[in-house]
């Protein structure tokens, strides 16, 4: 029904009720409600007016939900309906879909298994679905009352909320709270002091819009009239000040520029000299520093290869370009950009992670000017998105970057896609649904809008090595005859896969020697630093030439665990069966013990709280460690930490790198953010400190990231004039990875990872879908879990059902999860159930249920 609805919708135009062609003018939406998958339909106000695609307020039952837009009923499609139908609340945002998006929105639910509505707010800027919130808050003629009459749960909930409302510094509280908020503080108080408060009238009720983002307005000083004799002198500079800087400027900057007042300019408004007036001002995130402009630069001839191959691909063809780590993929990108903005043509540039959009940002605004490049991406506020999104509908011709979130930007003609570092699995949505693949989604995306795409590494995966051998494409990675052709992909007729190589770095320089140390001959020979003689050695010949590193370790933090000495006990989350990792902190001395997976965060206690004991130890490393023992070995090496923790501020990426590239530190020490699209060319030496802890998964896919990370990272060296050096310390270094990727294997080890999946009929050769289920209560998931096992067992023979076991990690935030795993051809999705399916086939309402297809990880 609903993609009935939405094809349409599609040829639908804008549409204002009128009673002379009808009584009630009505529209079907579709709810932000789960468990409603069809169209709900509502009356129109008369002084609204609702296009398809508009966001909508509209009430179900007691409550006010998000809704989409999609039909305008016609006079003839007028329901049969005695009673009053409900009206739409309030328009949200108009004009925020393009027309063909709904076909992208429609295939991404439907092979994600996913409603709709939740594909719908995955694409679209953060809140604007947001729904109403209802608070709680003493009645305002209520003055003082006789607690002694309460019950002890109703005078808990008073004195509470009376608490809130006396701390007049705290402006929510003048709103009163959530009824969630007053559960986390006052648990099974809550709900019989708020029965019995309402019962006397003391407290009420009442339903807070939700707060979504709004446009920005700022007032711009427009010149009316040029200077004369009625002025004053002071007045004139303003003018002038005024006329130099294009006669059209925002109040604040000529008031800067002029040096002049508010006061000022609305005297001189008051002459008629000129005009202010407030304009909307867009908020465009990434743009806050000066870039020096720079031209397109010489190709190699590997280089000019791959830009004619990208300019004669078809509409819907795809390119897989595989170049070494420094082989100049950017430039190509570059340059295959600019004739699509000559065209008036959009461009989509798609990267992994947050951390790979300063440099990129740089080199785009660079080449192209801040107008046609725009970043998108989680970490700009509310605003800047939504502005973003809605200069992305603008129709002009320009450039979106960001991670996987942008494949759903709106861009107008769209001219060309580029998702740089495909194998990255940051592309992949693990929560919430749908669980998408950004690298899937650019394929249709790339279809659907007739538009090349061109995916970029220096490691492709193994999905899109497989899929272009299954055209019969040449690579160098052996022969895939042996397979079953009806066991290959599915791979539209529309489009068609080429593989190209850039082997080369720029300049012919060679990939830097990767050195692996064998960390138990460290051990035996005496050394018991985490840091190997061999690397050691390398930092103080790199500080004594003035040159840069990068260290990398896959953990953030000080330490895995804190155990105790006397009586082993282990320091656990409350709300997690994990352990707590050790993190030293700024403010206290102790330092504190952090959940990674729920984040919560307590004091290191001084003894033992099993034995009393003050004596503890810590296991394992993770960058805080690396970066106090570079310390005490170094005194006067300069250090940067890029971790998670070091860039959760805002800009936290950029301004870390830009210290570091220019030569404020000498060693940048990091985990996986730091393995790919650092282009700095003063870095000489990388080093690994332990490879082993990429290794050691019980992933099928572990072989593939840890070559992919250490292949990455190791190419960060060497880049510039002076040879590089990569050091590996391992405690495993036969281990068929290690080996791989000290000689750049990248062949023989793909080849060889193919054949192991083969066997097993693993991904790439067939295809996975992971059902996960989570409730507080273990007895509940368990036994749920049992049932949908047995359910999905026997609705078909098209898929193998393995499970249910418990998640790698059972409990957490207080949920305890288990998951079943199917295993399937790909001629199978489709009757695969989808999650509504398996929520009614479930049975429990305690239980949660999300359905992954495709997962990167099994764990």
């Amino acid at each position: 029904m609903v993609n009935a609805a939405i094809s349409v919708s599609v040829a639908q135009t804008n549409y204002q009720a009128s009673a002379a062609t009808r009584t009630q003018a009505l529209v079907q939406v579709l709810v932000d409600c789960q468990g409603i998958e069809g169209l709900l339909t509502y009356s129109i106000p008369a002084d609204m007016k609702i296009a398809v695609g508009d966001i909508l307020t509209v009430p179900l039952g007691a409550r006010y939900v998000g809704a989409i837009a999609l039909h305008l009923v016609n006079a003839s499609e007028q329901p049969e309906f005695d009673g009053e139908i409900k009206p739409v609340s309030s328009l949200v945002s108009t004009g925020i879909f393009p027309p063909y998006y709904w076909q992208l929105l429609a295939r991404t639910a439907e092979y994600y298994r996913t409603p709709l509505i939740q594909t719908v707010k995955a694409a679209l800027p953060p809140k604007l679905m947001d729904r109403g919130s209802y608070r709680i808050r003493i009645n305002a003629q209520i003055e003082a009352i006789d607690e002694a009459n309460l019950s002890p749960a109703a005078r808990a909930v008073w004195q509470f909320l009376s608490d809130r409302a006396s701390q007049s510094h705290h402006k929510s509280d003048r709103k009163g709270v959530t009824q969630k908020y007053l559960y986390q503080h006052l648990s099974h108080y809550t709900h019989p002091g708020l029965k019995e408060l309402h019962q006397l009238g003391y407290i009420s009720t009442y339903l807070e819009p939700p707060q979504r983002p709004q446009p920005k307005y700022e007032d711009c000083v427009i010149l009316l009239r040029s200077p004369d004799e009625y002025l004053t002198t002071r007045q004139k500079e303003v003018i002038t000040v005024l006329q130099r800087l294009g006669g059209d400027v925002l109040r604040s900057q000529l008031i800067e520029q002029a040096k002049t007042t508010y006061a000022s300019l609305q005297n001189l408004a008051k002459k008629g000299y000129i005009a202010i007036e407030a304009r909307e001002c867009l908020r465009l995130g990434d743009k806050t520093h000066v870039v020096a402009k720079d031209r397109p630069k010489q190709l190699t001839p590997a280089q000019a290869e791959a830009l004619a191959r990208i300019q004669a691909l078809t509409s819907t063809s795809t390119l897989l370009l595989h170049g070494v780590t420094g082989s100049g993929k950017t430039e190509v990108y570059l340059q295959a950009i600019a004739p699509v903005l000559q065209q008036g043509k959009s461009a989509l540039v798609l990267v992994p992670e947050i951390g790979l959009t300063p440099q990129l940002m740089d080199r785009f605004r660079a080449r192209f000017g801040d107008r046609y490049v725009n970043a998108y991406h989680s970490q700009l506020s509310d605003g800047e998105r939504f502005d973003t999104w809605r200069q992305m509908l603008s129709g002009e011709p320009q450039i979106a970057i960001g991670t996987r979130s942008a494949v759903f930007a709106p861009l107008h003609n769209l001219g060309l896609i580029v998702l740089d570092e495909e194998h990255d699995s940051s592309f992949k949505q693990d929560r919430p649904q749908p669980c998408y693949h950004a690298r899937t989604v650019a394929q249709w995306r790339s279809e659907l809008e007739d538009c090349p795409l061109i995916l970029g590494s220096a490691t492709p995966s193994t999905e899109m090595l497989y899929l272009v051998k299954a055209q019969g494409s040449q690579t160098s990675i052996g022969d895939l005859d042996s397979q079953n052709p009806q066991d290959l992909p599915e791979i539209s007729e529309r489009q068609s896969i080429q593989y190209l190589t850039l082997p080369d770095r720029i300049g012919n320089k060679p990939m830097p020697p990767i050195a692996v140390v064998d960390m138990r001959e460290e051990l035996k020979s005496g050394n018991w630093s985490m840091f190997s003689r061999q690397l050691q050695a390398a930092i103080a010949r790199m500080q004594a030439q003035g040159k840069q590193g990068i260290l990398f370790i896959h953990r953030r933090g000080h330490s895995t665990f804190v155990s105790c000495r006397s009586c082993g006990h282990v320091m656990m989350c409350p709300h997690c069966d994990v352990s707590l990792s050790y993190h030293v902190s700024p403010t206290r001395k102790d330092g504190d013990l952090r959940c990674h997976y729920c984040n919560y965060v307590q004091t290191k206690p001084r003894s033992c709280p099993a034995c009393g004991s003050p004596y503890f130890k810590h296991f394992g490393s993770g960058t805080q460690k690396v970066e106090q023992e570079l310390t005490q070995l170094f005194p006067s090496l300069r250090l940067i930490r890029f971790d998670s923790d070091t860039t959760r501020n805002k800009d936290g990426h950029r301004s870390l790198l830009s210290q570091f590239q220019a030569g404020e530190a000498d060693l940048l020490i990091g985990t996986q953010m730091i393995a790919k699209g650092i282009d700095i060319p003063q870095v000489t030496l990388v080093g690994v400190i332990s490879a082993d802890g990429l290794l050691n998964f019980s992933d099928y896919r572990a072989g593939e990231r840890a070559f992919q990370t250490l292949t990455q990272v190791a190419g960060r060296a060497g880049r510039g004039d002076d040879p590089g050096e990569v050091i590996i310390q391992t405690y495993t270094p036969e281990h068929p990875v290690i080996q791989a990727v000290q000689t750049y294997d990248f062949n023989n080890f793909m080849q060889s990872e193919l054949g192991h999946r083969a066997a097993l009929s693993y991904p790439p050769i067939g295809q996975m879908a992971l059902i996960h289920l989570s409730s507080a209560d273990a007895i509940a998931v368990e036994t749920a879990s049992d049932r949908l096992a047995e359910y999905l067992q026997a609705q078909s023979n098209d898929w193998e059902v393995l499970g249910p076991a418990p998640a790698a990690v059972t409990r957490v935030k207080n949920r305890y999860r288990w998951q079943i795993l199917l295993k399937f051809n790909s001629s199978a999705l489709p009757h695969l159930p989808n999650l509504e399916t398996l929520r009614s086939a479930l049975g429990s309402r305690s239980v949660r249920l999300a359905i992954d297809i495709d997962p990167l990880t099994i764990l």
